[in-house]
């Protein structure tokens, strides 16, 4: 049927389930206005007309028109349970396929519904769901209703059966129990089960086989009983598969089939399930509305902002195709940084809120109080200066007034707004508003800036060195254990003596070994070594400058250093020994004379506004220089650094997280390539030589890790660093956990439990959970509480814990299970226990880590592929999270579903063969491909989609705090 046919009926498929309760029996005009004014339009939507949908419903027997122009629904869709014929459970086709046409269309037997067979001529893959339509046999033919259940216990919900336990190890009996109620004579010739994980068997008196088909005559019945015995906690699906053949001359065989989810559940579970089914959120349209923009008030600045930044036009799609070279530099970036632009505009949509109310500042009565879910954890991202736009809720009249609020102050879960008198004059309590959040261009503008400038200047050798030939010369360590670390003491040398100069120098700086040590050691010694020289220190992020800046006085006089902070930054954060005129930014000339300015990789663009000439800084370290665009490093060299006689060292890790980008096409095409990456990557001054090792001059590789257990880093090790990572933990400290009586084999620090688990979405969220698997983790939580202060393991405060999980949703599960369980409130500081997504973690550790996994269908690998999310098909992202730990690794995940990606499949081998796994016993399991191949020849095939909203993959599962770091 045609593409606007398809549309009609998914339209009218959408409705019934919107209808529910009133879905049969309702007059056409009735379901008419339901449909024109509730339903069609919602959310933005277009929809066909209703007549439209109406003919897509009854051509695809989905709907009748009857007597006295009432419609009923003869086909209900998936998860509305409907009642035929005064069955409690109606009969239902799994779809019996025939081949319609040479265009491989099948189209079922029954019912009609058609679909396409895949390429390579078999089904699909077995977790895409196999949809269960209501039958209904026409013209008076007979019919079979089949697979009811005798069971009060058991449900049924959307065409499956369900039963949940909360004992193990108790076995459960699910019987079906087959009628034929027709008026012809019908065989039962097969059944089976399509499953991963056996734990039930099939029995019936019969012992039906296609050799031994059963005879059934109308009215006779038939039970087949399916017996459970579930041995761990989570979630165990099947499906049945029931195959027949009519006592008819040309009679071709039909299927009808019943999904069984079985699961083994504690309260915990039934606590974190769904609040509500998912439905999945349907971006509106967008429609523009004219208004008349009030602006407020903004507060005061302690410093000018730019006056004048450079903008450049989009250029051509053709400049993406080329390679990144300097002299198509500016005009690349300019078009990666606008497209990544877009993209963030479309997502900070989604904090965008209806029908709020503000109060007056009790403090000031010229500023308003608005209260904003999630700003503490930026979500979104509000900072000092920034600005929302809102309007009243009723004012519906184009145009519509909207007033511009420029953020004063940022609490907890509040922000404080200076808007203009207008607003103030007509503001009532309880006034109702619709709130916009706007983007914060500033570090865009910034970007854009630096790799104009980068031009200007001439950085070419900088960012695309091509040699240098310096000779290097000894000295004496401020930290003497840097002197008994060959790599560590070999890179300051390095650095010192300039080696690599006009090219920058690498600290390669694999997980725990101490990369940030090394750049503060660099920095006393080139300090020392050349007294005119002037140094400026960046990073990232506000706390890893402030934590160069604290160890960088430890051996060097507070008064030579300036630690440069945003206007934006709440002083509460900041370690009081920074607090000293940080905020207060001094003249030109009196910023020139200190020895070392630390600042984030933004804020130093404040330095290049402020007229701080090219070649006042001798030397740029950039520290993290892995998590940061391109652009966002450069904006602390160009204008800044001397091409020539300057110095830039940058020390990261290019095997772990980059930066953070939502646009797909801006990801595509280069930016999330760090500048330090790039090197690695594409110049060979940066990689290994024919005998296997690095240039020393331009990058030296750290290989002695302080951080984990031995065991905890073999595979990160071997996957990721050439396995030449050396294992220098304190010995007390990583092997603290090693003799835990809830470790599979002792000795070996490293658990991976394997569940099965369900992947479960809520609401109007995207975002994935999986409660089977939390259980898990409560239980080691449990355990690691109970246990702590005892046979010779330490006192457990909950920083020194964390949790990892790829999906916010789980997170968030995670979270509140943390406040539902009573017997982990003994910890005081629970509420210090953090947990979080990869990228929050990035940079940290832990004494123990936990690991939660959550994907447990091979339905949705694919779309974590596509997306770049979760942890299958993302190495950086799977090294990051093995490598926080320093005593103890707990993993919890499906391994079905996770040996399917080849360094998951490495890491679970490991844990079997060190005899740390635990959980289900999946060697048994059936593979993909048997199943595939079993619904090949049993001719059952259907295929889904998977729609993507317009938000970025990223904000829609791991919903990432926005950056604030100016």
């Amino acid at each position: 049927y045609s593409r606007k046919q398809k549309h009609s009926l998914e339209s009218g498929l959408d409705f019934i389930e919107f209808l529910g309760d009133r879905v049969s029996g309702i007059s056409k005009k009735e379901l008419k206005d339901i449909y024109n004014s509730e339903f069609r339009g919602r959310e933005g939507i277009k929809d066909p007309n209703f007549y439209k949908v109406l003919l897509a419903l009854v051509k695809f027997n989905k709907a009748q028109i009857r007597q006295g122009q009432s419609v009923s629904t003869s086909f209900p869709v998936p998860y509305i349970s409907q009642c035929y014929d005064g069955m409690s459970l109606g009969m239902f086709c799994s779809h019996s396929w025939k081949m319609e046409n040479q265009n491989r269309e099948l189209c079922c037997y029954f019912c009609s519904f058609a679909c396409t067979v895949t390429n390579g001529g078999g089904p699909g893959p077995l977790s895409h769901r196999i949809w269960a339509l209501a039958l209904r046999r026409q013209s008076g033919d007979s019919s079979i209703q089949a697979m009811f259940f005798k069971s009060s216990v058991v449900q049924f919900h959307g065409g499956k059966v369900q039963f949940a336990v909360d004992r193990l190890r108790e076995p459960f009996v699910v019987r079906f129990h087959i009628v034929n109620k027709g008026t012809d004579n019908i065989h039962l010739t097969y059944y089976t089960a399509l499953h991963r994980i056996r734990c039930f068997t099939l029995e019936d008196k019969r012992r039906v086989t296609r050799a031994s088909p059963l005879f059934l005559c109308p009215g006779e019945s038939y039970e087949v009983e399916v017996k459970y015995i579930l041995n761990h906690y989570g979630y165990f699906p099947a499906t049945m598969y029931f195959e027949f053949c009519p006592d008819l001359p040309g009679s071709v065989p039909f299927c009808i089939v019943r999904e069984i989810e079985a699961a083994a559940q504690t309260p915990l579970a039934v606590e974190l399930g769904p609040v509500a089914p998912y439905k999945p959120f349907r971006v509106a349209a967008y429609k523009p509305v004219d208004t008349i923009i009030v602006d407020g008030v903004p507060p005061d600045r302690t410093n000018p902002m730019l006056n004048a930044l450079f903008t450049s036009a989009l250029t051509s799609r053709g400049l993406l195709s080329c390679p990144l070279k300097m002299k198509n530099y500016s005009h690349r970036f300019h078009l990666l940084l606008h497209l990544e632009e877009i993209q963030m505009e479309v997502d900070i949509r989604k904090y965008d809120l209806l029908n709020q109310t503000m109060t007056q500042d009790q403090g000031n009565r010229k500023l308003l109080k608005l209260r904003v879910p999630g700003v503490a954890e930026n979500r979104p991202s509000v900072l000092r200066g920034d600005c929302l736009r809102v309007s009243k809720s009723e004012d519906t009249v184009q145009p519509i007034t909207v007033y511009t609020g420029y953020v004063h102050r940022v609490e907890l879960d509040s922000v404080k707004l200076g808007f203009s008198k207008k607003l103030l004059q007509i503001f009532i309590s309880n006034m109702k508003f619709n709130v916009e959040f706007t983007l914060n261009r500033y570090p865009l503008k910034l970007q854009h800036r630096a790799v104009d400038l980068a031009v200007k200047h001439q950085l070419e050798e900088v960012l695309f060195p091509s040699g240098a030939s310096i000779s290097t010369s000894l000295c004496r360590m401020f930290n003497r254990q840097l002197e008994n670390n060959p790599e560590q003491h070999a890179a300051v040398q390095r650095i010192v003596a300039g080696s690599s100069k006009p090219a920058p120098h690498l600290v390669f700086g694999p997980p725990g070994t101490g990369k940030t040590i090394t750049v503060v050691e660099a920095i006393n010694q080139v300090s020392k070594a050349d007294p005119s020289a002037h140094i400026l220190a960046c990073a990232p992020s506000n706390s890893a400058c402030d934590l160069l800046c604290e160890r960088l006085q430890v051996n060097m006089d507070s008064h030579q250093i300036y630690r440069v902070y945003a206007n934006s930054r709440d002083p509460n954060s900041v370690p009081k020994s920074l607090l000293v005129n940080s905020f207060v930014p001094p003249q030109k000339e009196v910023t020139m004379k200190y020895k070392v300015v630390v600042t984030t990789m933004v804020t130093a663009g404040r330095l290049v506004s402020g007229g701080i000439p090219v070649g006042h800084f001798s030397h740029v370290f950039v520290d993290e220089g892995g998590q940061a665009v391109e652009p966002e490093c450069v904006i602390a060299i160009a204008g800044l650094l001397d091409a020539e006689k300057g110095q830039l060292v940058l020390a990261g890790d290019p095997k772990q997280l980059g930066p953070i980008l939502r646009s797909p096409f801006a990801i595509e095409h280069g930016l999330g390539l760090s500048l330090l990456e790039r090197l690695m990557r594409h110049n060979s001054l940066y990689q290994k030589n024919t005998d296997g090792h690095f240039d020393t001059r331009f990058v030296t590789k750290l290989l002695r890790n302080y951080r984990s257990h031995s065991a905890i880093l073999k595979i990160p090790n071997e996957l990721f660093y050439e396995n030449e990572l050396q294992v220098f933990a304190d010995q007390w400290e990583r092997e603290t956990y090693c003799n835990w009586e809830y470790l599979p084999k002792k000795g070996f620090p490293v658990i991976f439990h394997g569940v099965m688990g369900k992947d479960e979405r809520e609401a109007n969220s995207p975002s994935f959970f999986n409660v089977s698997e939390i259980e898990v983790l409560i239980d080691y939580l449990t355990k690691l509480m109970e246990t702590q202060g005892k046979k010779g393991l330490p006192k457990l405060s909950a920083t020194d814990i964390g949790i990892i999980a790829p999906y916010r949703k789980q997170v968030e599960k995670i979270q509140k299970a943390l406040r539902f369980v009573p017997a982990l409130s003994r910890w005081s500081d629970l509420k210090e226990l953090k947990v979080g997504s990869v990228e929050e973690f990035q940079g940290q550790e832990r004494k123990i880590i936990m690991v939660s996994t959550v994907r447990s269908s091979i339905n949705y690998v694919k779309m974590d592929r596509d997306f770049n999310i979760g942890f299958l098909s993302n190495e950086k992202r799977f090294n990051v999270a093995l490598t926080r730990a320093r005593s103890l690794l707990i993993v919890v995940g499906n391994p079905v579903i996770l040996k399917k990606d080849p360094t998951w499949e490495k890491f679970i081998s490991y844990c079997v063969k060190e005899k740390g796994y635990t959980g289900f016993d999946f060697s048994d399991v059936e593979e993909e491909d048997d199943i595939v191949s079993r619904l090949a020849t049993l001719k059952i095939n259907m295929d889904s989609e998977c729609p993507v909203p317009e938000e970025s993959a990223i904000q829609q599962f791991v919903d990432p705090g926005w950056k604030n770091e100016h």
